[in-house]
């Protein structure tokens, strides 16, 4: 039996990697096995790329050559590890992945939808997650709390109007997919967060 494919989405502060580590260990629980990964990223030569696309400031990085690399990641990804352990019947639990695209490379710096649907369709060949988890957060909170923990990466320098707009291509897909993608208020304390997020596994599980 093939496994299943969850990704959890946010802005930047919204407790994705907290949140992957509960939905691992839930669906461990089931008698699963699974396999945490996350984008840009996933695969050795994918991180390389997670790198140029997150840190490289050494020249200017226009908007259709992150576009590209993003959907260059992803083929290794899927190619390399997401496929086979789906196949292999594992559960794949994964931090960001087209959605992502749409709402940063889309919303964010204004890539045609038209364009980045091309690319999906091309390098996911109608792979698509079972679910999706988005947890939704005004930006300023988000940040907030990101700031908090780290220095920036070339994303999180981006001004509040960007991650507003990111925000909203997010909410976007979840009406537009309502039936894959799920909407969970991160603004909310952690303890709630994660009861509504246990509530949306019963879906899969």
């Amino acid at each position: 039996m093939a496994g299943k494919f969850i990704t959890l989405e946010g802005i930047e502060g919204v407790g994705k990697s907290t949140n992957v580590a509960l939905v691992d260990s839930l669906v461990r629980e089931s008698g699963r096995e699974t396999l945490v990964t996350r984008e840009p990223g996933g695969t050795a030569l994918a991180e390389r790329l997670r790198e140029i696309a997150l840190h490289h400031e050494a020249e200017p990085m226009p908007e259709l050559a992150e576009l590209l690399i993003m959907f260059a990641a992803r083929c290794l990804h899927i190619e390399n590890r997401i496929r086979p352990a789906l196949r292999d019947g594992v559960w794949v639990i994964c931090d960001r992945f087209t959605d992502a695209t749409y709402a940063y490379q889309g919303g964010g710096r204004g890539q045609e939808d038209s364009r980045i649907a091309t690319l999906e369709d091309w390098v996911q060949g109608g792979l698509q997650p079972d679910l999706t988890i988005l947890l939704d957060a005004d930006p300023k909170v988000g940040l907030q709390r990101a700031g908090s923990r780290s220095s920036p990466d070339r994303f999180e320098k981006e001004r509040i109007e960007f991650f507003s707009e990111v925000r909203s291509a997010y909410l976007a897909r979840a009406r537009r997919f309502p039936d894959r993608i799920v909407v969970v208020d991160a603004g909310a304390p952690l303890e709630t967060v994660q009861i509504n997020i246990t509530k949306c596994l019963s879906k899969v599980l």
